[in-house]
């Protein structure tokens, strides 16, 4: 509709609860086992253990896949022409962080728009 404003981004606490949320649902239904009822904060002894691990190992593999995730859309970007300054403001971290996350991202060929001197002056 002509003049209606753009749709409101989530801010970044509502992102991060919302992304809360989502992981918590994804890794309750990748730890459900078809023949037990889901764990009860009472349970207790080797099946709430066993339920406890299973969680942590899913949501290790979850971790592995946001980061990998996070690496495809560094390239992403750099690719399109960001730099390591928009890169490390984009994901909360220096330049020299994200330079030494993501080494060799940014090569001197990859942003013709950037002048560079071929010689000091004296």
């Amino acid at each position: 509709m002509p003049g209606s404003p753009p749709p409101s981004r989530p801010t970044g606490g509502e992102t991060t609860a919302l992304v809360i949320q989502v992981v918590d649902e994804l890794a309750r239904r990748l730890t459900q086992d078809g023949t037990r009822p889901p764990a009860e904060p009472d349970d207790t002894g080797d099946e709430s253990r066993r339920r406890a691990l299973l969680r942590l190992r899913v949501l290790v593999h979850v971790k592995q896949a946001v980061r990998s995730l996070e690496d495809q859309a560094a390239r992403s970007a750099a690719a399109s022409g960001a730099g390591y300054p928009e890169i490390g403001r984009a994901v909360g971290m220096s330049r020299q962080g994200a330079r030494r996350r993501w080494p060799g991202l940014i090569t001197n060929g990859a942003h013709p728009h950037t002048h560079r001197p071929t010689h000091r002056s004296p």
